[in-house]
């Protein structure tokens, strides 16, 4: 009976061992299986990121050269971020309600688009303005997208093309593609928008940079410093007799089509003809550059590489 009794102990001592030891591995197996569950998880989660680019402009109410600028534009960033989906957003009240009423377009405003992207599910958004310096606009889209820091997990605003004394260099390099050649006695007038912001300033700087590299270009705004009598002052010291008049905007719209290369008695072009130069018109704007395009696909480029300001590494 003892040795029996020693037996049935064993017995049970084994039992119990193996019942620990399969316990174990079932335990260690769900760890394993938790764990690919969470990785899994996590990768879905990775995979379900919504990535977008929200291309800001003034905007244009000419069909044909907002395809060839403003379009021309999105078109060329949506191609080198094929991961991103674009999408565009006017700041101009007037554009969009002209827009809608005449050709029944409708395209948002920054505020709009942001809200549309949230309520799509965009997680990652860069936000790229097309403007040309840091004035009002450019304020304006900054605090748009303030207002939407807390909706996704990240928002990043893209620089304008004069920001960086750099920025200056290259949107020079990518104007010297559609400069003519220029004899002593002729020069390139841009014309500029112009404002009231102290962002005017970047149309100086602009000049310095034109002076720097020797070309015989000279800057002028419609709505701002320097004016194109400025302009005029500057050709005669310089004995220019022939001038091609550009617009040193996006578009050339409204202010390219009337203000510069307009048939009114105040429009650059007259203005300059009774001062005795022969006047040219280019009438392209700074969109149709394909130096320009791809100084935009680089600001989003900056964005993503988490450098949006341009600021090189000392």
């Amino acid at each position: 009976m003892k040795k029996h009794h020693v037996l049935m102990i064993i017995g049970f001592l084994i039992c119990s061992l193996l019942l620990v030891a399969c316990g174990n591995s079932e335990q260690t197996g769900g760890d394993k299986v938790n764990e690919e569950n969470k990785e899994s998880k996590e990768v879905v989660q990775e995979k379900g990121d919504k990535k977008g680019i929200l291309v800001v402009s003034f905007g244009t109410s000419y069909a044909d050269t907002r395809k060839v600028t403003i379009e021309a534009c999105e078109e060329k960033i949506a191609a080198s971020f094929p991961d991103y989906e674009v999408r565009k957003a006017f700041t101009s009240d007037i554009i969009i309600k002209k827009l809608k009423e005449r050709d029944n377009i409708e395209i948002d405003n920054p505020e709009q688009a942001l809200n549309k992207m949230k309520e799509d599910g965009f997680t990652e958004v860069i936000v790229q303005p097309l403007h040309i310096i840091p004035g009002i606009e450019y304020e304006e889209v900054l605090a748009a997208v303030d207002n939407f820091k807390d909706s996704f997990k990240e928002i990043t605003v893209g620089r304008p093309i004069l920001y960086g004394i750099e920025d200056y260099k290259v949107a020079v390099e990518a104007l010297k593609q559609q400069l003519p050649e220029l004899n002593k006695d002729q020069a390139v007038i841009l014309m500029g928008h112009g404002t009231n912001h102290p962002a005017n300033a970047c149309y100086s700087c602009l000049q310095s940079v034109l002076d720097d590299e020797g070309l015989s270009v000279f800057v002028g705004t419609v709505e701002g410093y320097p004016e194109i009598d400025d302009v005029i002052a500057k050709l005669k010291q310089n004995n220019i007799k022939e001038v091609t008049l550009m617009p040193y905007m996006v578009v050339a719209g409204d202010h390219a089509s009337n203000d510069m290369a307009g048939d009114e008695e105040d429009s650059w072009k007259n203005i300059l003809k009774k001062e005795g130069f022969v006047v040219n018109i280019y009438l392209h704007g700074l969109g149709e550059n394909a130096g320009y395009q791809d100084i935009y696909v680089q600001r989003v480029q900056d964005c993503i590489d988490g450098n949006p300001l341009g600021v090189e590494e000392e």
